[in-house]
């Protein structure tokens, strides 16, 4: 009997053989968990636009790319997401180089299904362990900006920004983010206040009234910077 799938438990396979991929996805969703996958480095690109997974599975012998510096470009973009590499039996370099960058965890090929699952948990549940444990702060100053969170305030060198509902929780969204890159998707799926349409482009006229009050030059933006391809991230010094 397959479980209710967790939403929130979103697992991307990068392998390209379709035959493991298809059992491992068909295995993961039976098991509980939301699941996508694809075949290159190509797809990859393709599948973060459209939503950033929790963990992703990575074969390091894709077609298009090296997975190792795959792993090690993950890591740099999305510090909070977990990375498995899948590894041949004779692989041992690529085991170790691959930790060394950033993989949570390896497994070797051949694998069981189940073994695949008991990592992918693992991972999951060291990763919302280490997110509880970072609380975040009541009040944060970036640059010259500071953020009252429990207040829902915001003031630019001593003086008070307004910001409507919406704009304040972009701009937490975009700084708790913590200078990783979060894509229109994501940024639509936890704003409210009103319902999206899909390909909702309000995000982006949102994103320009908040550069607005808070940018010292909304045409030059320095602390929220569009990402080409990909959304906006906020770069601001913390």
């Amino acid at each position: 009997m397959s479980k209710v799938i967790n939403p929130n438990e979103h697992v991307l396979i990068v392998e390209d053989d379709d035959r493991i991929r298809r059992l491992l996805a068909r295995y993961l969703t039976k098991s509980g968990l939301s699941v996508d996958g694809c075949a290159d480095k190509r797809g990859l690109d393709q599948k973060l636009l459209a939503r950033t997974p929790d963990c992703i599975l990575l074969d390091l012998r894709l077609p298009d790319a090296n997975g190792l510096d795959i792993a090690r470009d993950l890591r740099e973009t999305y510090p909070g997401i977990g990375i498995i590499i899948l590894t041949g039996a004779s692989d041992s370099v690529d085991k170790i180089v691959g930790l060394e960058i950033g993989a949570d965890d390896y497994i070797t090929k051949p694998f069981e299904e189940r073994e695949i699952l008991a990592r992918i948990r693992t991972v999951l549940r060291r990763l919302k362990f280490t997110e509880k444990t970072s609380a975040d702060p009541e009040s944060i100053q970036i640059d010259d900006l500071e953020i009252d969170f429990s207040r829902h305030r915001v003031s630019k060198n001593g003086l008070t920004i307004d910001l409507t509902g919406l704009e304040f929780t972009l701009l937490s969204l975009l700084v708790k983010a913590k200078n990783r890159p979060l894509t229109r998707d994501a940024l639509l799926e936890n704003l409210s206040g009103r319902d999206w349409l899909p390909n909702d482009r309000s995000v982006d006229v949102l994103v320009g009234k908040l550069r607005k009050k808070i940018e010292t030059d909304p045409a030059k933006p320095q602390l929220i910077k569009t990402m080409r391809g990909m959304g906006y991230v906020f770069a601001g010094t913390f």
